[in-house]
């Protein structure tokens, strides 16, 4: 299994004691990934300041293939973070040297070497999606919670697998993934938190419930269950088997503090 993650990096500070760790959508599927035994690379810039090198040597010593992070002048992504209970809240969010991101033609023929290529809402990289398509590769995309931006319907025909975070199981999330489908998606998956996961294929819905387990913090359980469910789609899994690897997955990241 050879997937490429594109975009988004962020350190993730903890308020009010300023503890720091590495994260971001596409960085943490590569790392998830890495832990399933797919062999994933991370393209993406970090600042010249002591996060980028942190961010750096956090994600080579995972076995992620960075030979395409390049560091840039100026600072690293930060997103300020606190905890209410055990759920995790995002503040600020300073983008930095990513807000400048781009790929060069020579990382795109890097991503045409892999079998998937991931990236998210927040990543630079969406123009880039018909040209994957046209490429012949598998695509997905994490829109995170923003069912009503525009990308929703400009970006559904050129991924395959879509995916989004809401609250719960209702008419309206079955009714909106059904429209990502309809609008050329392969398959939509919801992350619903506590109330698990659902997916629409075109024929039916699929559920996948939460397993039970000690909550330490929520960081990165959306982006483990995309990591797992991807990982089942490159083992030709059924869409129930990707579910419950998925859902396997983000139970492993909630037990411990930071998203990996």
């Amino acid at each position: 299994m050879k997937i490429v993650t594109v975009g988004d990096n962020c350190m993730d500070v903890y308020q009010p004691n300023d503890r720091a760790y590495p994260g971001g959508n596409s960085v943490n599927v590569a790392v998830y990934l890495k832990g399933l035994g797919a062999d994933s690379a991370y393209i993406g810039w970090v600042g010249s300041d002591k996060y980028g090198d942190l961010m750096r040597e956090k994600i080579q010593e995972k076995g992620v293939n960075i030979t395409h992070l390049s560091k840039k002048e100026g600072k690293t992504a930060v997103t300020q973070v606190e905890l209410n209970g055990n759920d995790r809240c995002f503040g600020d969010y300073d983008e930095g040297v990513m807000a400048s991101f781009f790929l060069t033609s020579e990382e795109v023929d890097f991503v045409g070497t892999h079998q998937l290529v991931h990236a998210g809402i927040w990543g630079h990289v969406d123009k880039k999606y018909p040209l994957f398509k046209e490429m012949g590769l598998l695509t997905s995309f994490d829109f995170s919670d923003q069912l009503d931006h525009d990308l929703v319907k400009s970006l559904s025909p050129f991924v395959n697998y879509s995916f989004f975070s809401y609250i719960k199981d209702d008419d309206y999330i079955r009714q909106f993934l059904k429209s990502v489908k309809n609008q050329g998606s392969k398959i939509a998956i919801a992350t619903l938190g506590e109330n698990g996961a659902l997916a629409y294929d075109g024929k039916r819905f699929y559920r996948s419930e939460i397993v039970e387990t000690e909550v330490v913090d929520t960081m990165g359980a959306g982006d483990s269950f995309i990591a797992g469910f991807l990982c089942g789609i490159l083992k030709g899994f059924s869409i129930d088997e990707c579910m419950e690897l998925g859902s396997k997955t983000a139970v492993k990241t909630i037990r411990y503090f930071g998203a990996w």
